[in-house]
């Protein structure tokens, strides 16, 4: 319904774009052809003007006083016809070489013209004819003129002077006051070089300025254009030349005077263009809401079957017969789709129990698959490992009995020993894993636990230029088996230190922390390293899971951890932290004793 109404709108709105385009082009033209005819008519009124002036110098030009170059009869009679014409600035007269004989205003004879003066001195001599000088200052009247110079001749009909009528540009445009005008229009008077002559608004201050959209010939002027003024009002021009000077008259009328003659057109179109878009849009409204209430009760019919409401839509009318099919086919698909639904959800809900079940006879094997490999593994592993490790701990008894052995080698002998029994116990634990049974629990605090793990693994930490940060203030004791708990921590600082070396940093950072949260006490192993990937995250602690490279780790790390953490009901994860690596932690449960057993010996006393 949208589209039709867009469809019909649409047309409507162009033809009303172009019929309001097509009416202020006929106002422009309406506006420029006035343009037109009052430059015509105000150029009939200059020339008769003109023509009057041609008269009046006719006349002078037979004085026997202007005749004769006499300055006693031509002041007066200059000064007098000077009184009836406000148009003229002054009237003199001069000879042949520009010297003044005679003038209207005050000028002593014999002073000569001024030297812009002398082209039409020179010219009116040289042609016999009368000739019209350039825009200049009166030497005597000292305003803006353009003079009228015409020849004297004396009784032998030989050119003896030049009278010139110096014409006040400035007042001109009084001749162009019964010119009717619309608002904001001018009259403008240009010279060849287009230079402004007179003007009918602002004359002083436009006076002699050059308007360079003109091209020098007036009679190359357009007869009408459209241009921006030197008063920065755009205005439609219309032009006409006058063969006087030669000379351009244009007649400037604003463009707004053509948008406000278009503008009551405009209304009236947009009246008619609001009703009919008023008319189109009430029908389109009636019939959309006719339509939209038979779709919305097709709709609310599709909806119950979607919610899983397959019960028989209620009977209804709609407004045309294709809705009414449509309805009446979602009411058979209804009827259809729930004798289908039952018979799916009693089959889904047999096959859940059997994928259930399936799913639990899967985890049991896996289980005992893993648990299978880890005794063949431990059984192996022991196998190999006690007897060396009893000849190890044998010649270490022999040597520490010799009496020559220094306090500092005796140390060192008593290190070999603790490491031998610690492996020892990471035997039985990972056996005791694979049989799930654990050792008998002491109270333990994991500031000592952490001291075993720092003495072992300083060496190598510095080796890797990892910077090892330990945080362990005063926690309570956990009831648990101190080597278990010292081979985690182990696992986490072998895991951070691994994972630094991998991700090529030069220096490392580690940190160890232990706090206490409540009932349970905390420890943390960060690491500067790359972190744990999102899709190894479900993983981790899945036995023989491992991100290093075939032959570098066993994947058994994590998840005998996982399994000696769980033993003591505590809880083992890990976390991204504020390095961009990644924490590995595990709680435990504050232990009833109020004191931890003295560290075995070997052990780091404090940290």
């Amino acid at each position: 319904m949208l589209a039709a109404t867009i469809a019909v709108l649409v047309p409507v709105a162009l033809a009303a774009t172009w019929s309001a385009r097509l009416t202020r082009l006929e106002r422009d033209v309406e506006v420029i052809d006035q343009a037109g005819s009052i430059a015509a008519t105000a150029g009939a009124y200059l020339n008769e003007y003109l023509n009057g002036l041609d008269s009046l110098a006719s006349a002078l030009t037979r004085h026997p006083g202007v005749m004769a170059l006499d300055p006693a009869q031509c002041r007066p009679l200059f000064a007098g016809v000077l009184r009836g014409q406000p148009l003229i600035l002054n009237i003199l007269v001069t000879d042949t070489s520009g010297k003044i004989e005679g003038s209207a205003l005050d000028a002593r004879p014999g002073d000569e013209v001024s030297p812009l003066a002398l082209g039409y001195v020179t010219a009116v001599v040289k042609s016999g004819k009368p000739a019209v000088s350039e825009l200049m200052t009166g030497r005597v009247s000292g305003r803006p003129t353009v003079v009228l110079a015409y020849p004297v001749r004396n009784g032998a009909d030989a050119i003896v002077g030049v009278l010139a009528f110096g014409l006040n540009v400035a007042s001109l445009q009084t001749l162009f006051n019964d010119v009717p005008l619309p608002e904001g229009s001018v009259v403008t008077l240009f010279d060849s070089a287009g230079r402004v002559l007179a003007r009918s608004r602002d004359a002083e201050r436009y006076i002699g300025k050059v308007a360079e959209a003109n091209p020098s010939a007036p009679r190359d002027v357009p007869r009408a254009q459209k241009l921006r003024g030197l008063d920065g009002v755009e205005r439609f021009y219309g032009n006409a030349a006058l063969d006087r000077g030669p000379w351009l008259l244009s007649v400037g009328i604003p463009t707004s005077v053509a948008a406000d003659r278009v503008a009551p057109i405009y209304r009236r179109d947009w009246y008619t263009a609001y009703f009919a878009f008023s008319a189109v849009i009430l029908l389109t409204l009636w019939l959309s809401e006719s339509l939209t209430r038979g779709l919305n009760r097709v709709r609310f019919a599709v909806q119950r079957i979607a919610d899983g409401d397959l019960s028989p839509p209620a009977p209804t009318r709609l407004p045309n017969r294709e809705l009414d099919q449509l309805y009446a086919a979602f009411t058979t698909m209804a009827a259809s789709l729930r004798d289908t639904h039952g018979a799916l959800d009693h089959r889904i809900e047999q096959e859940r129990k059997m994928r259930e079940a399936l799913q639990s006879l899967q985890r049991q094997v896996v289980r005992q698959e893993r648990l299978a490999a880890v005794g063949v593994l431990v059984s192996g592993v022991a196998h190999e490992l006690n007897n060396p490790l009893q000849a190890i701990l044998g010649t270490a008894e022999l040597l520490e009995r010799h009496s020559n052995m220094s306090e500092e080698e005796l140390e060192e002998i008593g290190f070999i020993k603790t490491q031998s029994g610690r492996a020892r116990e990471i035997i039985r634990n990972l056996s005791r894993f694979s049989s799930q049974q654990g050792g008998p629990p002491t109270p333990v605090d994991l500031r000592d636990v952490v001291a075993e793990v720092v003495q072992l693994r300083r060496r190598g930490l510095e080796s890797a230029s990892i910077a090892l940060e330990l945080d362990l203030p005063e926690t309570r004791p956990v009831q648990v088996n101190f080597t278990e708990i010292e081979q985690v921590t182990l696992n986490f600082v072998i895991n951070a230190q691994q994972a630094i070396e991998a991700s090529g940093h030069i220096k490392g950072r580690i940190r160890i922390r232990v706090f206490d949260t409540g009932r349970r006490v905390c420890l943390e192993v960060a690491d500067d390293g790359p972190g744990v990937k999102a899709e190894d995250e479900p993983k981790l602690f899945q036995p023989f899971f491992t991100t290093k490279p075939v032959g570098q780790g066993t994947g058994l790390g994590l998840s005998v951890s996982y399994g000696i953490i769980e033993s003591y009901s505590g809880n083992i994860g890990h976390r991204p932290n504020e390095w961009g690596g990644a924490t590995f932690y595990f709680e435990l449960p504050v232990s009833d004793s109020a004191k931890s057993p003295a560290a075995p010996a070997g052990r780091a006393k404090s940290v």
